[in-house]
C-alpha cells in the first residue's frame, strides 16, 4: 500500500512512486545532507528543469519567517527583555538550527504540493518495478 502524500513528505520519499528516498541520511546528523539526482526506485529525475529548486527558496523563506516569528514571540513572553541583542541572538540561533530542516522540506513541499507536472503513479509504487525516463 502506498504512502499518503503527507507521509511521503514526512519520510522524504519520491513524489512519483512514494517509495524511493529523495535524500541520503537524516535531516540532522554528522554527515551533510545529500539529495539524490534520481529516485533510486523509479528513476524519476528530481530536478525537473535547470534551476528548478530556486523556487524552493520561497518555501524556505516562508518557513523561516514563521520560525523566527514564533521564536521572537516566545522570547518576548519568557524574557520580557527590551534588548535587541537578546532577540538578535535568538533569531540567528533559530535560523541556524532550522536551516537543514528548511532545506529538505522546502524541496519536498515544492515537488509534492506545488509542482503540477509531478503526480503520483501507483504503478511505480513498492513491488511494481519500472523506470521513468
Amino acid at each position: 500500500m502506498a504512502l499518503s502524500k503527507f507521509q511521503a513528505v514526512l519520510h522524504s520519499k519520491c513524489p512519483k512512486c512514494r517509495t524511493g528516498n529523495m535524500f541520503e541520511g537524516r535531516v540532522y546528523g554528522l554527515k551533510r545532507q545529500k539529495m539524490y539526482e534520481n529516485c533510486p526506485h523509479c528513476g524519476f529525475k528530481f530536478e525537473i528543469e535547470p534551476g528548478y529548486f530556486y523556487a524552493a527558496m520561497y518555501v524556505s523563506y516562508a518557513f523561516s519567517v514563521g520560525q523566527v516569528l514564533v521564536s521572537a514571540l516566545i522570547t518576548a513572553w519568557l524574557t520580557k527583555s527590551d534588548s535587541p541583542w537578546v532577540y538578535t541572538g535568538v533569531l540567528f540561533f533559530t535560523i541556524l538550527v532550522f536551516a537543514p530542516f528548511n532545506y529538505r522540506y522546502s524541496r519536498l513541499i515544492l515537488l509534492h504540493y506545488l509542482s503540477p507536472k509531478v503526480s503520483f503513479n501507483p504503478n511505480l509504487a513498492a513491488g511494481k518495478e519500472g523506470k521513468v525516463v
